[in-house]
C-alpha cells in the first residue's frame, strides 16, 4: 500500500489556518503524513522528492485559490484527493478560525477520505 502524504494551505486567513489544523489532526490520527507544501512550491529538493515519489497525496486548501494544488502542479503532480474548505461553506476571514467549526468540517472530511 502506498504511503499517504497530506499537504495543507497554511496562509494567513482563517480558512488557511483551519486547513493546516485539520491536516495536523489527520497526521496525528495516522491517516497520512504531513509534508511541507511551501517547500514543494519553493523547489526544495528533499521536499520535492517526497511530492514526486508516487505516494498517495491528499490536499486541503482553504479557499478557491487552491495554493496546494498550484504548488504540486509546479512539479507535475496531481493530488489523489483534494478538499477546499470554502466548498464546505467555511467563510474566509482575516481573523482566527473557529475550532468548533474545524471539528465539524473534520467530521465531514473523514468519511470522504479514500483509504
Amino acid at each position: 500500500m502506498r504511503k499517504k502524504v497530506i499537504y495543507s494551505c497554511s496562509g494567513c486567513s482563517s480558512v488557511a489556518q483551519m486547513a493546516n489544523s485539520i491536516a495536523v489532526e489527520l497526521d496525528k490520527m495516522g491517516i497520512g503524513e504531513m509534508s511541507c507544501i511551501a517547500g514543494v512550491g519553493g523547489g526544495v529538493p528533499s521536499l520535492t522528492k517526497i511530492a514526486t515519489a508516487g505516494h498517495r497525496i491528499i490536499t486541503i486548501d482553504g479557499c478557491p485559490l487552491r495554493c496546494c494544488q498550484a504548488c504540486l502542479e509546479r512539479v507535475q503532480v496531481k493530488a489523489d484527493q483534494s478538499f477546499v474548505l470554502t466548498d464546505f461553506g467555511v467563510q474566509k476571514r482575516k481573523d482566527s478560525y473557529s475550532r468548533k467549526e474545524a471539528k465539524q468540517i473534520m467530521k465531514k472530511i473523514l468519511p470522504m477520505l479514500k483509504f
